[in-house]
């Protein structure tokens, strides 16, 4: 009997284990500032995976407002938390409304996804660019940040979450910061590309 339960005792285990996490560790853009509940793009990223026969569960861990700094100070408690087996890492577009040093900015992703891969977690960096408005040479240095962090740290980059949107009035909020309801699919289909190869199928062994 002991002898049995050794050997079918791990199976039972797994069958009662939740899904890995995929956790997106972002500021109010995957937070859902603005938006009814459940319409952000990341609420719609967990619908997508249960279409598709992903068995992942999505935990939003984003907090509007946040900024690299902060995130870096927060993520090994998120990480022991809930164990992610992929973190999304959306931060920057704080710090770059907030005019502070890019060079800053890239040493506290670099920090954030080398914590993540010490987690045993892969590491999906999402990048921002911010209005013209702060200056060529600024908004330039701001954007190779997250360029040189996945470089640096070799994860794949979303280069643009608001790709495909950013000039459409049209899509945000009343602030213009914000994207709609409407928008959150395209939000998505960003991250989708980048994401799609990370993940382990459904008929894939885990």
């Amino acid at each position: 009997m002991l002898l049995l339960l050794a050997l079918i005792g791990p199976w039972l285990n797994s069958l009662g284990a939740p899904p890995p996490a995929i956790m997106v560790f972002g500021d109010s853009l995957s937070a859902g500032y603005g938006l009814p509940q459940g319409k952000g793009w990341v609420d719609l990223l967990q619908q997508r995976l249960e279409r598709d026969n992903y068995a992942y569960r999505v935990v939003n861990a984003s907090i509007s407002g946040e900024t690299t700094l902060g995130g870096r100070n927060r993520l090994a408690d998120a990480l022991a938390q809930h164990h992610p087996r992929i973190v999304i890492l959306e931060l920057g577009s704080n710090d770059g409304l907030r005019g502070q040093a890019p060079d800053a900015m890239r040493e506290n992703l670099v920090a954030m996804v080398r914590s993540s891969q010490a987690a045993k977690a892969k590491v999906l960096l999402v990048g921002m660019r911010i209005p013209p408005n702060y200056g060529p040479d600024y908004t330039e240095k701001f954007h190779a940040g997250f360029i040189a962090a996945a470089n640096q740290t070799r994860v794949p980059l979303v280069s643009f979450l608001l790709e495909g949107l950013a000039d459409r009035r049209d899509l945000f909020q009343a602030d213009g910061m914000h994207p709609d309801v409407e928008a959150q699919s395209i939000l998505l289909d960003n991250v989708w590309g980048k994401l799609r190869p990370m993940l382990i199928g459904p008929a894939q062994k885990r």
